[in-house]
């Protein structure tokens, strides 16, 4: 008559949120890189070092903070920074006369002011991240592959330890698997 939960533990997503409650000084933002990580990562875990979406290539790093840069959108702080960029055009006397194309101007050098800050926070949330033993970072690049950065290397990060929970989702579900066409049938795509 009375049904009992059997309750088995807590899974791996709390405990991944137990840990960087714990690991983390912001950790819904680091739940937030590592989820985007996890978006753009191959089965083995391993995002970068650069993110193809559609018909643009960027860096991982690049693409992680324009990812995150909506996340801050209705802040005071942006809308004054907006304000600041603003009259430092004008300031410069860049400020186009045409209304369009000075707002287009004023969202760019917001934009590219938001990303360098942006990967200020990413890369104190990646750190954070490392020393947990949740992520592994490393650089990839033009001269060699190498520990250190710079050298047109870019950061290539890869999900390690309970994080690898993220990537699950994706693993369960397989491609479609596409019929190789009858002889006499046309497909068409």
């Amino acid at each position: 008559m009375f049904h009992t939960a059997i309750l088995s533990g807590p899974s791996e997503m709390s405990i991944l949120l137990d840990c960087l409650a714990q690991v983390s000084s912001r950790p819904r933002y680091a739940f937030m890189v590592l989820s985007l990580i996890a978006e753009v990562a191959d089965p083995h875990g391993e995002a970068g070092p650069f993110v193809r979406r559609g018909n643009q290539t960027q860096t991982l790093r690049d693409f992680l903070c324009d990812s995150l840069a909506p996340m801050g959108g209705r802040d005071p702080r942006r809308i004054a920074l907006a304000e600041r960029v603003k009259s430092d055009l004008i300031l410069e006397d860049r400020m186009p006369t045409d209304p369009a194309a000075a707002a287009a101007l004023v969202e760019e050098e917001v934009r590219e002011r938001v990303r360098a800050s942006g990967k200020t926070n990413l890369s104190r949330a990646v750190s954070e991240l490392v020393g947990a033993g949740l992520l592994r970072r490393y650089y990839k690049g033009f001269a060699v592959d190498h520990e250190n950065r710079g050298g047109q290397r870019h950061a290539v990060y890869v999900l390690q330890g309970m994080a690898r929970c993220l990537l699950s989702h994706r693993m369960a579900t397989p491609p479609p698997v596409r019929k190789s066409p009858v002889q006499g049938e046309l497909r068409l795509f």
